[in-house]
């Protein structure tokens, strides 16, 4: 094993490795997470050894776990949360409940020991909230009723991460404070936590992001600035970074400047998640894993396949549809970095060994490869193995038909950029009409006040792939450009083509010549507003002289 001579020296190394890797991977079409992780291993202390900057990693890795979940807070509004969270407590408290005590009982019939056996059991239980949802964003399903559903349980995930490491610690005899007590002082600070924040986005928030909003630079230095503070807080006051940063996201969800937040944050987040997936290779230990491999594959399967039939029997039973219980349940077929914490400090407490430690990480190797594939091809999945599901659905999926027509501004037949006095007069006469048109612009006073008629306006930018991608265009039958700039109108036709949309679109040009460029890119309909204009006002006139002239031939 060979040391590097410097930290930059090893940054400039893991980067150009793992874009190798990641090119290879995807050459393979392979998921470029496991590509990452693979990376970690070959560069960590038990192949090469090239990684000593552990700490410098970790921080990044911090930093784009911190990014993921404030992203992720940004699409999740109050009313998302209020129609979600009965689901999501039901269903992470019963999966968590099941996988604890099945995997107990499996444990036990493999010969461990009671104590051993209880951490394997627990570390089973937890799912990775950062590659599910690292998974969910590549494939645009974060914002679906699955996608929805699988958060919120992950959430409630993390939150009993914090009362078992409360638990243990207390157990150990590290607190004078018993666990009760321990678990509700930390409840009465979140309750404190939420109550600030809320009302700092209340009363605060409104103001300072329209005066940021005027300078991109600026609105995306504080988005950053506020995930980092609240994810440090958070973390400071016993709850995990995640959380923090979580909430943070949420508490600027209901403005309208969180799409072209998120989407400015895409492409830093998942940078900094590379240091992650990284971080997660290169601290498993390969010395550890020898002798483990039976014990492994036979927790391994109950993790890939025992767990997502938990969660689809319980969301059977809540009234979901086999379909959206299949998928949510995928979300949970892989233990979490956490799980490899709870055994590190399980083994630092004493409670466990070094072997049950080695197969706790074994079983995170398989699962978070294996997983990651399921959800990848979670859908051509799903087609396989649909008629052998109809058991977890009920006749009547209540529950399914209530939340898959959530209200809001998703919900848009037309898709409009530029509120203008010309887009202004399309959404108008379109509303008139009966369509259901949702409006955006890149002026924040527009954000602020809505358009000439009042409805509401939302902040982006028709230029950002990642905020075109973030739109609901599943069921929108028109994307319209009032922009005239070409090169804006040509992106936007591009990063729809790219994505798959299947509607139709319609540009703005300044001339005919222009309008023949924008129709060989792709565009549908290309509206010329002075030709428009003066051949409707000519249809007019002459409408005029024709009525005029028989009004003289009739008086005459």
């Amino acid at each position: 094993m060979t040391m590097l001579p410097d930290i930059f020296t090893e940054m400039a190394v893991l980067l150009l490795l793992a874009a190798a890797v990641g090119a290879i991977g995807v050459r393979l079409k392979q998921p470029l997470i496991v590509a990452f992780i693979a990376v970690g291993i070959m560069t960590g202390p038990s192949v090469l050894g090239w990684v000593s900057s552990n700490d410098q990693i970790d921080l990044l890795a911090k930093f784009g776990i911190t990014l993921l979940l404030f992203v992720v807070g940004l699409k999740l509004d109050l009313h998302i949360i209020r129609t979600m969270g009965p689901v999501a407590l039901a269903t992470g408290i019963g999966q968590v409940i099941f996988t604890s005590v099945i995997g107990y009982l499996i444990a036990l019939a493999l010969g461990m020991m009671p104590m051993a056996a209880l951490y394997v059991a627990v570390a089973l239980t937890f799912s990775s909230t950062i590659i599910i949802v690292k998974l969910l964003s590549d494939k645009h399903e974060v914002d679906t009723l699955h996608g929805r559903i699988a958060l919120g349980f992950l959430i409630v995930q993390d939150l009993f991460v914090v009362l078992v490491m409360i638990g243990l610690n207390a157990l150990n005899g590290n607190s004078d404070a018993s666990v009760t007590q321990v678990a509700l002082a930390v409840l009465t600070k979140g309750i404190a936590f939420l109550v600030v924040v809320a009302l700092i986005t209340r009363y605060l928030m409104p103001r300072l992001l329209h005066l940021l909003s005027h300078s991109q630079e600026l609105l995306v230095l504080f988005g950053i600035a506020w995930a980092v503070s609240l994810a440090m807080l958070g973390d400071t006051l016993g709850f995990s970074k995640e959380v923090g940063a979580f909430v943070a996201g949420v508490s600027l969800a209901s403005t309208p400047y969180r799409d072209a937040l998120g989407a400015r944050l895409v492409s830093l987040r998942d940078f900094l998640l590379l240091f992650f997936f990284i971080d997660l290779g290169a601290r498993l230990d390969l010395t550890l894993l020898s002798g483990q491999m039976g014990e492994a594959v036979i927790f391994s399967l109950f993790v890939l396949i025992g767990n997502p039939l938990i969660v689809m029997t319980i969301m059977g039973v809540l009234g979901y549809r086999k379909r959206t219980g299949f998928l949510a349940g995928l979300t949970v077929a892989q233990i979490s970095e956490f799980s490899l914490i709870l055994g590190a400090l399980g083994l630092s407490l004493g409670h466990i060994n070094a072997e049950t430690m080695g197969l706790i990480t074994l079983v995170g190797l398989i699962t978070i490869s294996a997983s990651t594939y399921m959800i990848i091809f979670s859908h051509p999945l799903y087609e396989r193995l649909a008629p052998l599901l109809d058991i977890f659905e009920r006749q009547h999926p209540h529950r399914e038909r209530e939340q898959n027509e959530i209200p809001g501004d998703g919900i848009a037949d037309i898709i409009l950029f530029g509120t203008g006095r010309y887009g202004s007069g399309i959404a108008q006469a379109l509303r008139e009409r009966g369509c259901r048109v949702l409006s955006i612009d890149f002026n924040p006073e527009l954000a602020r006040s809505g358009d000439a008629m009042g409805y509401p306006v939302r902040y982006g930018d028709a230029e950002d792939p990642e905020f075109v991608a973030s739109l609901p265009l599943a069921r929108v039958r028109w994307v319209v450009s009032t922009a005239r700039e070409r090169h804006v109108n040509q992106t936007l036709i591009h990063s729809l083509q790219s994505l798959g949309y299947a509607g139709q679109i319609a540009v703005t040009a300044h001339d005919a010549d222009e309008a023949n460029r924008l129709k060989q890119a792709g565009a549908d309909l290309v509206m010329v507003p002075f030709v428009d204009a003066a051949r409707e006002a000519a249809d007019r006139l002459l409408g005029q002289v024709s009525r005029g002239q028989a009004s003289s031939v009739t008086l005459g």
